[in-house]
């Protein structure tokens, strides 16, 4: 999955594993789990979803290696951990799909608001300045990477 935070990139993985009968790994959830109250702030989340790639790259290579399709809610949103992605599916030897969710800021910072709205009262949520504090780092998929982008715009 490639794009900007609240663009729907999970929704879209939910939708699409159950359309593809794949397993489904959701880094959000993984981490929640794994790392529970620790992930305060931009450099936590840094290292601790690195640690998650490098223990889960062996089981999802074998997974796709026996044939099984895997959709991966990681964000694919910088060059650098869409590679990620390429070692994955090369070292399966197996086709792969990079599904952008190309979304206006507005519609994502709408889309945070509702989500937050949503939470229970005194929940952490992501403001609007949090937003532009990670969007500056994303990068949309160029065509030197050669990935084959399934494209979804949401206007």
């Amino acid at each position: 999955m490639c794009g900007k935070m609240a663009a729907g990139k999970s929704t879209h993985a939910k939708v699409l594993a159950q359309a593809k009968h794949a397993v489904l790994l959701v880094q959000d959830d993984l981490l929640a789990a794994l790392y529970p109250g620790e992930i305060l702030i931009i450099p936590d989340f840094v290292k601790y979803s690195a640690r998650l790639r490098e223990a889960l790259t062996p089981h999802i290579t074998a997974l796709l290696k026996q044939g099984v399709s895997v959709v991966l809610d990681f964000p694919g949103n910088t060059r650098i951990q869409r590679q990620w992605f390429r070692a994955l599916f090369e070292g399966a030897n197996v086709e792969h799909e990079l599904h952008f969710i190309d979304t206006p800021d507005e519609l994502c910072k709408r889309q945070l608001k509702q989500r937050s709205a949503a939470l229970p009262a005194g929940s952490a949520w992501t403001t609007d300045a949090e937003f532009e504090a990670i969007t500056v780092y994303f990068q949309a998929p160029a065509e030197d990477e050669n990935f084959r982008v399934v494209l979804h715009e949401r206007r």
